[in-house]
């Protein structure tokens, strides 16, 4: 081996090291990290909508659109492959979104519903199961922002100089990340007429 090339390996880690090619990988693996932690705290929220659905049934059988909406929006929802290469896809992380987003709404139309039978209000099963949902819509608020901070970091990254002309070099970009509109609409509490009776209240959800 020439007496040069490890001098000049040394020179070559320093310069990718320099040019931010380090923290394009750490922070390429935060995200996707982060990203795990996300899809497994939706994941768990998905596994106990099918109890509560069938829960909610047994005293008040009679909300069909609503118990369908639930069923269809969580059908929508495990259609979509949350893949560690969807966060890389604007269009199929805004389907992943727009999907999540809409079984958020179709929850809360179902929880306020509760509210019109005591019933099922006082049983334990669905009391359980809605601390159970409060507790990972909680945990999914906190995967989120760590997940949106985590690609802020990452994007800075890419689009700052001089790591921007590292991340041209090796096929990095910015990726897509939950947007202000988004949590907006989703933060915002269903309204329902109960033929012209006061709706009852919920607190938004502040989850998604």
């Amino acid at each position: 081996m020439p007496k040069f090339l490890p001098a000049l390996f040394l020179l070559i880690a320093m310069s990718l090291s320099g040019c931010g090619y380090n923290t394009l990988q750490s922070t390429d693996e935060t995200i996707k990290s982060s990203w795990s932690e996300v899809v497994n705290q939706y994941q768990r929220r998905a596994d106990l909508i099918p109890n509560l659905v069938n829960t909610v049934k047994g005293f008040a059988a009679q909300e069909k659109e609503i118990l369908l909406g639930v069923t269809n929006a969580r059908a929508r929802v495990g259609s979509i492959q949350a893949t560690p290469e969807l966060v890389n896809d604007p269009e199929a992380f805004a389907k992943f979104q727009a999907a999540q987003g809409e079984l958020s709404s179709a929850l809360s139309r179902l929880l306020v519903v509760s509210e019109n039978y005591p019933q099922l209000k006082s049983d334990a099963n669905f009391r359980d199961l809605q601390a159970q949902l409060e507790g990972t819509e909680n945990r999914i608020a906190v995967a989120r922002n760590r997940y949106i901070k985590a690609v802020q970091d990452y994007n800075i990254t890419v689009r700052s100089f001089p790591t921007n002309l590292m991340a041209m070099a090796f096929g990095y970009k910015t990726k897509p990340n939950f947007t202000v509109e988004n949590e907006a609409v989703i933060a915002k509490p269903p309204t329902v007429d109960f033929g012209g009776a006061p709706a009852p209240t919920v607190a938004p959800e502040s989850a998604q």
